[in-house]
């Protein structure tokens, strides 16, 4: 069926898939993968994402909500699914999947959670979740045995224990992450005196996956690196520095296109958009694409990013509206009306990246690509694939 949408964003299973695989051998043997597919799986779309992770395989789901926690299950999810956000009593006492493990950070939800686990007559899966420096969501190492004593006491079933890095990311000193392994394997220990064995240990978000085997235990926590980019330009360097190459090809999954909705010759010194931002310098062909802010492209990009129209950059002109935004085609003029014309992803040899309008527009990737309007059509491309990831 063509598609007839005037915004749309293009997922690849195939770049899923291979950036699934690149984990796979990248981890120590037996490691498991929990996709991290909040946020409507980082801007990608649940419904598109979940099918393909189901195909390829992996071992848990993570989310921050309830209620995402239910649209990933409504996606066809057959893998324990991981609430790592704050669920409050009300919505505790409307749950009735113990195959939702919850992240385990205070007592009152111990107590709200061992509530519903009478109610029901089952034992609600949770993982103690350990404060080792974030000073976020999570009890302090020293008081984390004692939460899964009080766990099991209460009737639930502690079947993990988890905690998250502070400064793994945005540095290339990461002594203080392994200050932190440091805690966490300590808290561990006093834990899996009190539980045993647990089956899911994780730490390591997508840098410390790529970087540090360390960090691999018996599961770790994919999240933007799933989707194909990296964490950040100091992970990249990490990287660089520790192996002395690339060697590592990350896929980006997806794409973003619009139309040109309209294209109008602008005569030499007129002011273009509101605020009369930017005034042309000549006789401008000028294309209207029918996206703005409110389809998540930032009103930062005004007069600084580029998309790409039949292969070349198209600059943008004035400021980004809410559905509005114009860019410049004088230079493309055999650009015409329905033309596609691509915010992120590749047109012919030129690329646009979520990296590239996160740094002009002052963010991080991540911000760019969760904040993609969840209203926004997306088509799953490229799926299934037979190839193989390579590292």
């Amino acid at each position: 069926m063509e598609n007839e949408a005037a915004t749309w964003c293009e997922v690849s299973g195939a770049h899923l898939a291979h950036n699934v695989r690149l984990f796979r051998r990248l981890l120590q043997p037996g490691t498991g993968l929990a996709a991290v597919v909040k946020a409507n799986a980082y801007g990608h779309g649940v419904a598109q994402v979940v099918p393909v992770l189901e195909e390829v395989g992996v071992e848990m789901y993570a989310v921050h909500s309830l209620a995402e926690a239910r649209q990933v299950q409504s996606c066809g999810a057959t893998r324990p699914i991981l609430i790592m956000g704050y669920v409050t009593p009300g919505q505790i006492a409307q749950m009735t999947e113990p195959t939702m493990h919850v992240l385990l950070s205070s007592r009152q939800v111990l107590q709200s959670l061992a509530a519903r686990s009478a109610e029901l007559g089952v034992s609600w899966p949770v993982h103690i979740k350990v404060d080792t420096g974030t000073h976020r969501q999570g009890v302090p190492p020293e008081e984390a045995a004692d939460l899964a004593r009080q766990a099991k006491e209460a009737g639930l079933s502690v079947v993990g224990v988890a905690t998250h890095f502070a400064n793994i990311e945005d540095t290339t000193d990461h002594s203080y992450a392994f200050e932190q392994l440091r805690r966490f394997r300590q808290a561990l220990q006093r834990v899996e005196r009190v539980t045993g064995q647990l089956p899911y240990v994780h730490a390591a978000c997508s840098a410390a996956a790529l970087l540090f085997r360390e960090t691999d235990f018996s599961m770790v926590r994919l999240g933007i690196s799933l989707y194909g980019h990296w964490p950040s330009r100091e992970t990249y360097l990490s990287w660089l520095l520790a192996h002395g190459r690339d060697g590592i090809a990350l896929k980006p999954a997806l794409s973003w296109r619009t139309r040109i909705g309209q294209i109008k010759t602008v005569g030499a010194r007129e002011p273009i958009g509101y605020g009369l931002s930017y005034r042309t310098t000549r006789t401008t062909q000028l294309a209207v694409l029918p996206v703005g802010y409110a389809e998540g492209y930032p009103r930062a990009l005004s007069n600084r990013a580029s998309v790409l129209v039949r292969g070349r950059r198209a600059p943008v002109l004035g400021r980004v509206c809410m559905n509005i935004t114009m860019v410049d085609v004088t230079d493309i003029p055999e650009a015409e009306e329905g033309d596609i014309a691509t915010l992120i992803g590749s047109d012919g040899e030129e690329r646009v990246s979520a990296e590239e309008l996160a740094e002009l527009s002052g963010t991080i990737n991540y911000e760019i690509l969760a904040r993609l309007s969840p209203a926004l059509p997306r088509l799953l491309t490229h799926w299934p694939e037979q190839g193989q990831a390579s590292i």
